[in-house]
């Protein structure tokens, strides 16, 4: 039998179908905040270090990360493809005005949830552990209620 007779003599479940296709559709979307997260860690670490060394390198990315030269030559390829980088082989990593300005706002987004861990009692060292896990879960709503709370303890 070839594929194309058992498909034919199998039923179609609709609901099967639909199933398989909303899963389907929530593997898309958690690649995509995936790969959201990660090129806002990137463009974040890449602002910090040059911001604490005068430059951005791929060798430093991949220290501060813990990961390999060819997951952030990927990973750099990405972000200059979405316009947040320009960089030449062997040479500084630069933000983008796009990248700048996404590096600022999750550098905002990141002081607001680790400055509310703390203000809840959280100790700081598990605050900015725990933030990396949680900063880009939070929806707006939460980050408002997060500020609000902090504004009124000031």
């Amino acid at each position: 039998m070839t594929d194309d007779k058992i498909d034919m003599e199998r039923p179609v479940d609709p609901a099967s179908e639909e199933r398989v296709e909303a899963r389907a559709q929530t593997f898309r979307r958690l690649r995509e905040e995936h790969a959201r997260e990660m090129a806002e860690d990137y463009v974040e670490m890449i602002a910090e270090l040059i911001e604490e060394e005068g430059e951005a390198r791929a060798v430093s990315l991949a220290e501060r990360f813990g990961v390999t030269a060819a997951t952030v030559a990927n990973t750099l390829r990405r972000l200059k493809r979405d316009g947040l980088i320009t960089n030449q082989p062997y040479r500084s990593i630069f933000l983008t005005d796009e990248g700048r300005k996404l590096a600022d706002a999750c550098k905002a987004r990141h002081d607001l949830v680790c400055d509310f861990l703390i203000a809840v009692g959280v100790d700081p060292e598990t605050a900015a552990e725990d933030t990396e896990g949680i900063e880009h879960h939070c929806s707006e709503e939460t980050l408002a209620v997060f500020q609000k709370y902090l504004d009124q303890r000031r």
